[in-house]
């Protein structure tokens, strides 16, 4: 994954609230990275209504199959 890239959310692990739920499914791209929990890389996803949370790198996908 690279800055800039258009990814989808596949998925939420364990945070899981009403606003973030909306999300699953939609195509944002990442704005930045940052340390999760201090064994991985989550990234900052930022969507069309301008809205961005964190996600991990396995809740994203990014069109290569």
């Amino acid at each position: 994954m690279k800055l800039g890239q258009k990814v989808r959310v596949c998925q939420i692990r364990d945070r899981f609230s009403g606003t973030l739920s909306d999300k699953l499914g939609e195509m944002g791209t990442i704005q930045e990275f940052k340390m999760t929990d201090g064994s991985g890389v989550g990234a900052v996803v930022v969507f069309n209504d301008k809205t961005s949370s964190w996600f991990f790198e396995d809740e994203l996908e990014t069109g290569r199959r």
